[in-house]
């Protein structure tokens, strides 16, 4: 039983409030320091934080109780924040995405690989009860062999809501790299990595008008596809539709749907943690709702950076660096399909993180502490990085040598403003899934 892993935050814009609620009273962390481009902000996080220091970013890397850093801040500082981090020795916990270009986020893994440091990202809403559920579903059996699933992100755009939304229309956002990191990320916790896509995409509008806070009626330029389609081709022979938008109004389409030869999955939201998964099988009654069984159960931003803490050599985190860098392989992969106009395929691929058992409430929060070395170095760390994938041909392996390159991004610290284990029992045959039965109409 070892100290509190030590934790420190860069960025303390709106998304952070949730993590701090998750990180800032849990067993296993503590939150030893804070930094923001505004002092301010910073300041009035660590006074809410028993034992935190506001300090500069510089001194926050390098500070000694830090083991990890939480880096909250926006997408186009992702890369240079998180590589500061590791050349300092240090793991690090990234907002979604991982970078804002693909080749920055394998320079990323390769450094942190070098360095012997784990490097975990979001989204973590996939180890809740939701995804998680569906997964144990597919996997158990429960609608056949799946070989389609739909994932379909329907808004308006965030400026409607977000008092600084200019970061979601330049590169690195529109709805595809802002949300699709949920979607793609439970399609590959649902049915494994992805080897090629297809994609299209639009803009409908160059400039949006912020909704809200001090700059409304502020017009803001477009930069970035808002409306983005794909299909993506998964090794295991799947085939998923994706649509992401910010030119819409809303859908009455799940948020995604998986189909089995022998039934089909309603899955949640897999912006949130939980939500109903209902199941409709062929020649059944009607569409019935499965009791969780597996996730973690009410969980929280941040469970993620918790679950890497936990992590050791036989089960890598799950809300993984190798994971999001397939992820953003992906995501890439479809913008150069639609300018492109051709099929491409990817040059990475990963293994499905491990299945969370079903966790409840209160042993997530209470999970006991890792055990370190004294200096707050989880024992194990540097042989319990993110999990090499499987060799394909022409295809990169997690964690092999590359060169690194130079960050080309200047010290620009802008803070983020905007929002078991392998052999775990198998979740049973269909016969054994409890659920409450519902009509067929939605």
């Amino acid at each position: 039983m070892g100290d509190p892993h030590g934790v420190g935050v860069v960025g303390l814009g709106f998304i952070s409030r949730a993590y701090l609620h998750t990180l800032a009273n849990h067993p296993t962390v503590r939150v030893v320091a804070v930094a923001d481009l505004d002092p301010a902000r910073a300041d009035a996080a660590a006074a809410t934080i028993p034992g935190a220091e506001a300090v500069a970013v510089e001194r926050l890397l390098h500070h000694p109780d830090v083991a990890t850093v939480l880096n909250l801040t926006i997408p186009a500082a992702h890369a240079e924040i998180s590589g500061a981090a590791i050349d300092a020795g240090r793991n690090v916990y990234v907002e979604k995405p991982l970078t804002v270009a693909f080749p920055q986020a394998r320079s990323l893994i390769d450094r942190a690989t070098a360095a012997g440091v784990r490097v975990g990202c979001a989204p973590d809403t996939v180890l809740g009860t939701g995804t998680q559920t569906a997964r144990a579903a597919i996997d158990g059996g429960l609608i056949g062999r799946p070989f389609s699933a739909s994932a379909v992100m329907v808004t308006p755009g965030h400026e409607r809501w977000h008092p600084n939304p200019d970061f979601y229309y330049v590169p690195g956002g529109g709805p595809l790299m802002d949300m699709g990191p949920y979607y793609i990320s439970a399609l590959v916790h649902l049915l494994g990595p992805v080897r090629a896509v297809v994609g299209a995409a639009s803009r409908l509008r160059d400039s949006r008008v912020i909704g809200s806070g001090p700059r409304s009626g502020q017009r803001i330029p477009v930069e970035v596809p808002t409306h983005v389609s794909g299909v993506l081709e998964h090794a295991g022979g799947a085939l998923s539709t994706l649509t992401t938008t910010f030119d819409g109004v809303a859908t009455t389409a799940a948020p995604i749907e998986v189909q089995g030869e022998e039934g089909t999955l309603a899955v949640p939201d897999p912006n949130t943690f939980d939500g109903e998964v209902r199941h409709l099988a062929l020649d059944g009654p009607g569409w019935r709702t499965l009791q969780p069984r597996a996730g973690y159960v009410a969980a929280s931003r941040g469970v993620g950076l918790i679950d890497l803490v936990h992590a050791d050599e036989l089960r890598p985190p799950r809300a993984s660096g190798a994971v999001a860098l397939h992820v953003l392989d992906i995501m890439t992969a479809l913008l150069r399909s639609a300018e492109e106009g051709r099929r491409v395929e990817l040059t990475t691929t990963v293994d499905r993180p491990a299945p969370v058992p079903l966790t409840p409430t209160e042993d997530w929060l209470s999970l006991p502490r890792p055990s370190t070395d004294g200096a707050g170095t989880l024992v194990g760390a540097a042989a319990a990085r993110s999990a090499p994938a499987r060799r394909c041909p022409g295809r990169h392996r997690m964690g092999a040598p590359a060169d690194q390159g130079a960050l080309t991004a200047r010290w620009r610290v802008r803070v983020g403003e905007g929002p078991g284990p392998p052999g775990s029992p198998s979740p049973g045959s269909p016969r054994h899934w409890g659920g409450t039965s519902r009509s067929a109409a939605r």
